[in-house]
Order: structure tokens, then sequence, then C-alpha cells
């Protein structure tokens, strides 16, 4: 591990010397870039994280002089992959410096793909607000680019992240969006009932009856089947239980009014008696 450590040092010199010295731009900048790629490798091997993935902001920095934006930007990635081992923040920097470039280059499939990586992240440092929104941009890059499957899976953990923060009608919004969509595709349609379940749970959760009931006879409407599934029977008999816990809870606030007026009535006859008594 040493050596590989000492190694790297010496490829990261010479880049720099080659960097800073006289000579053509160009063959310069290459072979500093060969020189970087050497230390940044050597550096890994050494699983030194943090230093393999400077020299590899190093190499994108050198890939930009020479107008390689796709190696630029492939450095910045491999930069991350070094940073999320030591240090969310550095790897999530790494990532945007990479989307910037491919956005700029027309390369929405591969900005999508790292928008999603940010999004994973800031959900594992539990940054809901942040999360939610690289997942969006990723789910519209991969829309742009017609990756429509790809971009359900990002909105769903839109869904997912949103119902945690108890944002129940974005969330049913997107799993209905997402039903809709499925069914008209054979691969995805079999994922129908699962997202309309979701629809549902949420549904349940914000404790609208109505609502409940006019969800479930739109998701027969959508899906015909759906009305034949374990998940649906599952919604009904919650749907049932919940009219049932309002009808108890109002019986009980009934309930609970009427003794305090006979509380009131009471002690209005009490007072009564004790003035007739005086």
């Amino acid at each position: 591990m040493g050596d590989h450590i000492r190694r790297g040092e010496e490829f990261e010199k010479k880049a720099d010397k080659k960097i800073n010295g006289w000579g053509l731009l160009g063959s310069k900048y290459e072979d500093a870039a060969d020189l970087l790629t050497q230390s940044a490798n050597q550096f890994k091997l050494a699983k030194s994280w943090d230093k393999a993935g400077s020299v590899f902001i190093k190499l994108s920095n050198c890939h930009l002089k020479l107008d390689s934006r796709h190696e630029a930007a492939t450095a910045y990635v491999d930069a991350a992959s070094c940073y999320k081992k030591t240090s969310t923040k550095g790897a999530i920097s790494c990532y945007l410096q990479a989307v910037d470039i491919y956005v700029d280059m027309g390369r929405y499939s591969n900005a999508a793909k790292y928008c999603k990586e940010i999004g994973d992240l800031y959900e594992l440092e539990q940054n809901s607000d942040k999360a939610i929104m690289y997942f969006e941009k990723a789910a519209d890059y991969f829309e742009f680019q017609e990756s429509n499957s790809l971009a359900n899976k990002c909105k769903l953990k839109v869904a997912e992240i949103s119902a945690q923060l108890e944002q129940y009608q974005k969330a049913i919004q997107i799993y209905e969006d997402v039903a809709r969509q499925s069914l008209n595709n054979n691969l995805l349609k079999y994922g129908v009932r699962g997202h309309l379940l979701n629809a549902g749970i949420c549904q349940l959760c914000r404790g609208d009856v109505v609502a409940i009931t006019n969800a479930l006879e739109q998701y027969e409407n959508l899906d015909p089947t759906f009305s034949r599934t374990r998940e649906y029977k599952f919604l009904s008999v919650s749907g049932c239980f919940s009219i049932i816990r309002l009808a108890i809870f109002h019986a009980l606030y009934v309930i609970e009014l009427l003794c305090a007026v006979l509380s009131l009535f009471f002690q209005h006859f009490e007072f009564m008696d004790v003035i007739a008594y005086c």
C-alpha cells in the first residue's frame, strides 16, 4: 500500500511539472493527463480515496484544457466514485460538475443517471428536499430521452419520499400517473396493482373517507382487473375500517358533548338547591 502511494505521488509530481513547465499547450496537457491517470489509479490501489479523488479532478481540468469534454466528465464521475467512500459532499460536487458537462453536450441520459446518483446521496444524508429535487431532474432528463421506464423509477422515489414527509397528495398523484402509463406497456403493466396499492395507502393516511371510496372506484375504472386483486380487497377492508373508526369517533364526540351538557344541567339544579336552602 505504501508503494502505491509513493508511486501515485511521483506520477502526480511529474504531471504538475508538465502542466507548469514550458511546451506546446496540447502536448503538455496530454502528457499530464496520462500521468494523472496513472497517479489516480495508484492512489485507488492504495485505497487513498480522497487523494485519488483530488487527482481525478486535476485530470478533468486537463481534459477541459484539451476541450475533451466527455473525458472531463468521466474524470469527474471517477472522482465522485472515490469521494463516495469518504465525503458525500465531495461526491455530490463532482457529480454536479459532470452533470453540467453532459447537459451542455446534450448527453441527457448520462445527466439523468448522475442526477439520480445525487438524489440517492441526498437521501442517505436524509436531505429529503434535495433528494426530491434531483430525482425529479433525473426523471425529466430520462423523459427527454424517452426512457420512460427509468423516468418512472425516479418518479416513484419522489413519491416514496413525499409520502414519508406526509405530502400524501403529491405521492398519490405520482403513483396514479405511473400506473396509467404502465397500463400501456406490456412489460410494466404487472406493476400497476402495486402503484395503485401505494396510492390507496396514501389515501388512507389522509383519512378522507370520501376520497378513499372515490379512489377505489377510479382504480376499478382504470384497471378492471384490479377489483379482483388482494390489493383491492386490502384497500376496501381498510377503507371500511376507516369509515367505522370515523363513525365511532363522531359517536364518542357526541356522547362527550351530551355528558358535558348533562353535567352543566345537574350543576345548575345543584346551584338552585343551594339558593333555595339559603
